[in-house]
């Protein structure tokens, strides 16, 4: 005899009297949200006799089945497992099914599909499925993503069609740990939220003038000094205050076993990490590591303050080479991005002028200045990675002199960059500091805690940006191939601080990044926030709780 599946009384009356509960797209809060989302006069509620199950040949189908079960045993308390299903099943399951001929999807695409009996989560492809199940769980109570059994929840999924996949290939949060070394456990969980929100790309920024943070085998002096400053800058950035230190030593660093662990268990949540390891300028620690590295050859130490850009960048001598490409070399051996950051942002070129040894470099070379000495610089590593099967990627300053052939580049200082570079044929990842930087305050500063600059960055604000400039055609807006947000760690001195600044504005990222231009819409954005508020709270994250009409401008 088949058992009664478990519903609640109230649906039930509505299913005797052949009237299920009517929901409304609106009342659904998915975000980013689905290209396409129609809601069904339907419900599918889980049970502890819910069948969670993928074809048997679909390994990663499988997999990320057991991740939605894990999800159900930790916040509901049922002890599912997903299964290889031998046939269709017609009741009380949810199905990850393979669409394989549907080339509409994408790689990353997914439909769902939920009826009173069955869910159905189609994709072509691995990353489909894994998109598919994080809808899945903003579909459920926001309960869901409780780190513990949560009592009294109806599991019930709402009656919808869904077909979704991305706008953008590049959809980025980026993560300086350089300013702030942060722990190993936090670099995990800052995965968690990136897949969560559906972004795919990690910029992991691993080197700078205050604190080199990768282990590199062949120059351990990198990570035995460079990892290590003496003290940090008290947070103020009220000029008229006088600079003081915290006299506390900071530092630390990860080895590559430990990045080997990052990079897969992002990789299992399809997510990419890209290294950054800046070069010629950002250089402090290295130098301090190596001082025949730097221009004048002097020992410096580790910066201490951060408010300011340091002249110290790295001479052009064939041995500084040699390093750049030793120490990338290990980079590459451990992450396997097709993307390499090498920085080469806010170069202040003083000691190159003032050096003679430079400016014979650049007679003999018979470059016109320093900015073609930088493009030099640039374009010889690019050669070194593109020898490797890997591609450059660096900041809009790498124009300066002269774009390197095959460059991808990350446009900060505003959009103008990308529209120059996507003009000349270059693809283009866009991270405006007007828009996407999020270090600034995103509510009142007067009770706000301590940011990098004073101006505002609210969520309406990050949600209003574009990706792709007007000024572009459209075959030149094919090189936009997305955009990143920032979290510079200046003034965030632990994970708690980074979650504060990010969040909630990574919701705005993902769903700039993810969702069509035509469904995107203010309103409704802010009204599916209030849900993903409570999830944050299930979460555990220490978001910032501003108002969602602070408004754009400076009180």
């Amino acid at each position: 005899m088949k058992k009664k599946r478990n519903t609640s009384l109230f649906p039930l009356l509505l299913l005797m009297l052949g009237c299920a509960e009517p929901q409304h797209e609106h009342n659904i809060g998915v975000i980013p949200k689905p290209e396409s989302l129609k809601a069904t006069n339907a419900g599918f509620q889980i049970t502890s006799e819910t069948k969670i199950l993928a074809r048997a040949e679909d390994s990663e189908a499988l997999r990320i089945a057991g991740m939605l079960a894990q999800k159900l045993e930790t916040a509901a308390g049922f002890n599912t497992t997903a299964a290889a299903a031998a046939d269709h099943p017609s009741n009380n399951a949810i199905l990850f099914a393979s669409s394989v001929a549907d080339t509409s999807l994408g790689d990353e695409g997914y439909r769902i599909v939920v009826t009173d009996q069955l869910v159905t989560i189609n994709a072509a492809k691995p990353a489909g499925w894994f998109y598919g199940m994080k809808t899945l769980l903003q579909l459920l109570p926001a309960e869901i993503e409780s780190l513990q059994l949560v009592k009294g929840i109806a599991w019930t999924i709402p009656g919808v069609e869904i077909t979704d996949k991305p706008r953008f290939k590049w959809r980025g949060m980026h993560l300086d740990v350089s300013r702030h070394f942060i722990p190993l456990d936090f670099i995990k969980k800052y995965i968690d939220y990136l897949a969560a929100h559906k972004l795919n790309t990690f910029h992991w920024h691993l080197t700078d003038d205050q604190g080199w943070r990768l282990e590199i085998k062949q120059y351990p002096l990198l990570t035995k000094i460079g990892a290590w400053r003496k003290e940090s800058m008290i947070n103020t950035n009220d000029k008229s205050i006088p600079l003081s230190y915290d006299n506390t030593p900071h530092g630390g660093f990860y080895t590559q076993d430990e990045v080997r662990e990052i990079v897969q268990y992002a990789k299992d949540r399809f997510i990419n990490v890209v290294p950054e390891i800046e070069m010629p300028g950002h250089a402090i620690a290295a130098i301090a590591s190596y001082p025949e590295l730097g221009v004048t050859g002097k020992k410096i130490d580790v910066a201490t303050r951060w408010d300011i850009v340091f002249p110290d960048i790295f001479n052009v001598r064939d041995s500084t080479f040699r390093f750049l490409e030793n120490v990338l070399a290990e980079v590459m051996d451990i992450f396997p991005s097709q993307y390499i950051h090498i920085g080469g942002d806010e170069v202040i070129k003083d000691q190159w002028q003032a050096s003679e040894e430079i400016q014979q470099k650049i007679r003999q070379l018979s470059l016109k200045d320093e900015h073609e000495l930088q493009s030099y610089f640039v374009k010889h590593i690019e050669r070194f990675i593109n020898s490797k099967g890997r591609k450059m990627i660096g900041w809009e300053e790498i124009l300066q002199g002269g774009l390197a052939p095959n460059a991808t580049l990350m446009s900060w200082r505003g959009i103008e960059g990308g529209i120059t570079a996507a003009k000349s044929g270059h693809d283009v990842v866009m991270t405006p500091i007007q828009y996407l930087y999020f270090w600034t305050y995103q509510g009142n500063r007067r009770v706000e805690p301590m940011a990098a600059a004073k101006g505002y960055i609210t969520l309406e604000k990050v949600y209003e940006f574009e990706p792709v400039p007007s000024e572009l055609t459209v075959e030149e807006a094919k090189h936009i191939l997305g955009a990143q947000a920032c979290a510079w760690t200046e003034y965030m001195e632990d994970p708690g601080k980074v979650e504060y600044m990010v969040f909630p504005r990574m919701s705005a990222l993902a769903e700039i990044v993810w969702s069509p231009q035509k469904v995107r819409n203010w309103k409704d954005f802010s009204e599916r926030m209030d849900k993903q508020f409570k999830r944050y709270y299930y979460m555990g994250i220490n978001y910032a709780k501003v108002p969602l009409d602070i408004g754009t401008k400076e009180d």
